[in-house]
């Protein structure tokens, strides 16, 4: 019975993350009132104070991904996610949808001039250059050159890579340098941000003033595994423990920043759009 019981644990295990990267998390009350608390309630608007909670099963998300997802994403990307698949890091990687989301959003904005920090084998950055119009910019920021040569010749053969200026090295000593020059201030339409947790606070002290009123910064990873909503003491790898507190310490500074406008979407692990409105 026992050996009965583990296979289908384990069975149920692979299934929940046959889809490389964050997926969309399984909505758990405690989950979705923490977003509602912190990110929603204390910026809503007296008219809008219903809303309907809509929970997700694995089911569901393996459905958004077959029906909508996976027939719409390119062939660059599809190669590029299978590529990452098999690298032992793959769990750092852009999950589909959210790469979708992306996509979508920098051509409702009009993007074309952008910021990345931290790349990775580069699928939300072929994302993003897939969007861009073909003069469009990307400076794409990651200490790990490696990695992103991974993806690099996918990203080549999908005829973007000219759109791409990729630095290795740390961000912050190259967004101080851009801070310096009076031009570069609100100068980048969009900024997505998936890279050091501990780092998240320095980073958008630094971003909002170089991206444009109007313009949008994306923060990745805003629910950290679901870990913004455990207990202090809940059972957690290392590497979650050690980021969580810097995370929620980001989710309550963003709610409370009054320079932006903000929506935190349960997409991948969870994203943060922010809005720059002064």
């Amino acid at each position: 019975m026992a050996t009965v019981e583990a296979t289908k644990d384990s069975t149920q295990q692979v299934s929940r993350h046959q889809e490389v990267g964050h997926k969309s998390l399984l909505q758990s009350d405690a989950l979705y009132q923490y977003i509602l608390e912190t990110s929603v309630y204390p910026r809503e608007p007296e008219s809008m104070r219903e809303l309907r909670e809509i929970t997700q099963s694995d089911a569901l998300y393996q459905y958004i991904l077959e029906t909508s997802v996976y027939p719409r994403e390119p062939e660059s990307m599809r190669e590029l996610r299978e590529i990452t698949a098999k690298h032992p890091w793959n769990l750092m990687t852009t999950s589909a949808d959210e790469g979708q989301f992306l996509n979508l959003l920098l051509k409702l904005i009009n993007a074309k001039n952008t910021m990345e920090i931290g790349v990775y084998t580069g699928y939300s950055l072929l994302s993003t250059a897939l969007a861009l119009p073909d003069d469009g910019k990307i400076l794409a920021m990651d200490i790990n050159r490696e990695n992103y040569e991974l993806g690099l010749p996918v990203i080549q053969k999908a005829g973007v890579a000219h759109k791409i200026d990729f630095r290795e090295g740390p961000a912050l000593p190259v967004l101080d340098q851009m801070l310096e020059n009076k031009e570069m201030h609100g100068s980048f339409d969009f900024i997505f941000v998936d890279a050091d947790k501990d780092n998240y606070l320095n980073y958008h002290k630094r971003l909002i003033d170089l991206v444009k009123i109007g313009g949008v910064i994306g923060y990745d990873n805003t629910l950290w595994n679901g870990s913004v909503v455990a207990p202090p003491d809940a059972p957690m790898r290392k590497y979650v423990r050690y980021y969580r507190d810097f995370v929620i310490e980001l989710n309550k500074a963003l709610a409370a920043d009054p320079r932006i406008e903000i929506s935190q979407i349960p997409v991948g692990d969870g994203i943060t759009l922010c809005r720059r409105v002064i």
